[in-house]
């Protein structure tokens, strides 16, 4: 049955059986036999015939999810073991959101690496969903996403909230300023993240409660981008504080508080599925960052 599992897992995974073929180096045939085998042992279809791609059953999806469970009970076996025999070594697969990819993050990976040296750590970037996709299907321990998620098997293991501020050059007019309001910032160029970012729908709502609305000269989903174009002078953006931490803290960027009544906080969530161990390698990672965020929510610590 674990031959079988493991093809029905592969082939519903990547959407089809030709897919996993290619995967797994062995025939779309043997594959086709070993999922009938399977359904006939558990005396139940798996997967809906007549269609091109794998479209699961309710009882295809209890067993995909049983075999997850599987997968991810083994692993923290291996990682317990390995911690009982003192061995520093694993693989961490960490998702993470693009904006974070900043000096800061760097930084708490070489520190990790300096640490662990016999850890391996594969960072996966993407966007929100893709990160929540990431974790809830184990294809990474541990995931870091600008808000939380409403899916009900994703656990927030830290969150760090802050208020979104106003990011600008140290020589920028804006500097000048103590503070600034959603009407200060229509009178410099604005880069700001797209309509579909959290950010930028707290903005909007700023907004609407001001009656002044942003007209951004640089739309960008990219966060690191958006640092430059800040750096260069002769931009200003909205972004918590901890979405720059290393420009902050070496001089070039510096931020104002934008004062917008019931303007809400960000929120950095980190997050790993329900149920899943996180021991040995995987723990060790998720303290070091763990105490990144906090160190973000309170740099004076």
């Amino acid at each position: 049955m674990e031959t079988a599992l493991t093809y029905f897992y592969e082939a519903a995974n990547l959407g089809s059986m030709r897919l996993a073929s290619e995967r797994i180096g062995v025939a779309v045939s043997s594959i086709s036999r070993q999922i009938a085998q399977l359904e006939r042992e558990l005396g139940i279809a798996l997967i809906e015939r007549g269609r091109r791609s794998i479209q699961l059953t309710e009882a295809g999806r209890v067993t995909i999810e049983y075999y997850r469970e599987q997968l991810a009970d083994r692993e923290a076996l291996v990682n317990r073991l390995r911690d009982l025999r003192e061995l520093k070594t694993g693989t961490v697969d960490l998702a993470v959101g693009e904006g974070f990819l900043g000096r800061s993050f760097s930084n708490l990976l070489d520190k990790f690496y300096c640490r662990n040296p016999g850890i391996v750590v594969r960072v996966h970037s993407g966007t929100t969903s893709e990160v929540v996709r990431m974790v809830l299907h184990d294809e990474a321990h541990i995931g870091m996403i600008f808000g939380a998620s409403n899916e009900p098997k994703i656990r927030s293991r830290t969150s760090a909230e802050q208020p979104l501020a106003v990011l600008c050059g140290r020589d920028h007019p804006a500097a000048s300023m103590p503070s600034m309001t959603i009407a200060d910032l229509t009178r410099y160029a604005l880069c700001l993240p797209p309509s579909e970012f959290r950010i930028r729908q707290m903005l909007n709502g700023a907004e609407r409660r001001a009656q002044t609305y942003l007209a951004p000269v640089i739309v960008t989903s990219s966060l690191q981008l958006m640092r430059d174009l800040v750096r260069g002078g002769h931009m200003i953006t909205v972004l918590p504080r901890m979405a720059a931490v290393a420009e902050l803290e070496e001089g070039t960027i510096v931020s104002r508080p934008l004062l917008e009544p019931e303007l809400e906080h960000a929120t950095v969530s980190l997050i790993h599925r329900l149920g899943r161990q996180l021991d040995g390698a995987p723990s060790r990672l998720l303290g070091q960052i763990e105490a990144m965020l906090r160190s973000w929510t309170n740099p004076a610590q």
